[in-house]
């Protein structure tokens, strides 16, 4: 049975919808044609990639995967150890950054890739009185360490790091490399709202696509910001069960989110 989408992305005036996708993507090894159909079924404003290629022609790689999406390169990749931000034309870039977590001898270098987005407020906002500065909201995707004590550590840098954007609204997505229960998950959502626990769509496990079992992926708000539905897209129409598996070794995380419109007293 086809799975009911999410809502589509809207700007209004008491607000946005913002649909948010975070993908593992194994440095595209895979099936890219595939990766870029699942991608663009899901019609994401903003995508938080882990894995991104990052070493020969990397940004060549992503370079294709932004032009096959119909979207937009902003930052992250070989410059943040992996993680990468790609968003629709919808969103207007106010800053991007990455950056580079500590590394333990012996481990992977890990890092976050960073944006602040604004959404309205351009010349096509409509929104009426108090308008003109569109909904801002910080982005950040990661890939935490498989070690578990460097996880936890991460979690909270990336708490920090969130807090440091200092704009109303603020997500983290990516792969957590932990279940739910587990440290690290907990840390994050001890300050973050669970997309999936909060206003659970489509399927829970993102690993891997063979055989899901685990949900080790997500999409985790800040305070005011409206869940509207999160999970894997799994029956989407366009989306199928064997573009799923030969895209990568994860499934993606899709949601929904409303930002209500701040404004200026």
């Amino acid at each position: 049975m086809p799975l009911a989408d999410l809502p589509g992305s809207t700007t209004g005036p008491d607000g946005a919808v913002v649909r948010v996708l975070s993908y593992n993507i194994r440095s595209m090894r895979d099936d890219r044609e595939a990766l870029a159909r699942v991608i663009r079924a899901c019609a994401p404003d903003v995508v938080c990639v882990q894995e991104a290629p990052r070493f020969f022609r990397w940004r060549k790689a992503a370079a294709w995967l932004a032009r096959e999406t119909g979207l937009v390169y902003t930052t992250g990749g070989a410059t943040a150890a992996g993680p990468m931000i790609l968003t629709s034309l919808r969103a207007h870039v106010e800053r991007a950054e990455d950056t580079l977590l500590p590394r333990v001898p012996g481990l992977h270098q890990r890092g976050f890739a960073t944006a602040v987005l604004r959404f309205g407020g351009g010349h096509r906002d409509t929104g009426g009185p108090g308008s003109g500065n569109g909904v801002r909201l910080g982005v950040v995707s990661c890939h935490l360490s498989l070690a578990e004590a460097e996880r936890y550590e991460q979690a909270g840098m990336l708490l920090d790091h969130l807090t440091a954007l200092d704009v109303p609204y603020a997500i983290a997505a990516g792969d957590i490399n932990d279940r739910p229960d587990g440290r690290a998950f907990r840390r994050i959502t001890r300050k973050l709202r669970d997309g999936w626990t909060t206003e659970p769509w489509g399927s829970e496990a993102t690993f891997s696509p063979e055989n899901p079992r685990r949900r080790i992926d997500g999409v985790f708000a800040s305070e005011g910001i409206e869940i509207i539905g999160c999970g894997v897209p799994a029956g989407l129409p366009g989306i199928t069960d064997a573009d799923l598996r030969a895209a990568t070794d994860h499934l993606p995380v899709l949601a929904a989110l409303r930002l209500p419109r701040v404004f200026a007293v």
